[in-house]
């Protein structure tokens, strides 16, 4: 059974800085694709970043400079580091592993920027 468990989620101040952590189990974690995702109050869930097997990566237009994902294989792990932080960056960030047709998500992880 696949279970992905994030972390590390909170309440920052604008300008400030979190590091999310999605540990996945029940899976070959190398083989899939790593995504971050958010979603505000009353939005969609969108994508933020997303990392393959090999580590390429790609993220949203409004997150490229300021957030940076990761994964370490070995700890079956995947990393979001969200730098400088603005108020519309509040949401539920929820962790997801792709793969041809299957797709698994966590519970999510809530990230509230204000002062």
């Amino acid at each position: 059974q696949v279970r992905l468990v994030e972390s590390g989620g909170g309440l920052v101040q604008p300008g400030g800085s979190l590091r999310l952590s999605c540990t996945a189990s029940g899976m070959t974690f190398s083989l899939y694709t790593m995504g971050w995702y958010r979603q505000a109050p009353g939005k969609q869930r969108d994508l933020v970043a997303a990392i393959s097997g090999d580590s390429s990566t790609n993220y949203a237009d409004s997150m490229k400079g300021r957030f940076t994902i990761s994964r370490d294989n070995a700890k079956k792990t995947v990393y979001l580091q969200m730098n400088s932080l603005k108020p519309e960056d509040t949401g539920v960030y929820y962790c997801n592993a792709g793969r041809s047709s299957s797709t698994f998500w966590g519970q999510g992880t809530q990230v509230t920027v204000s002062s």
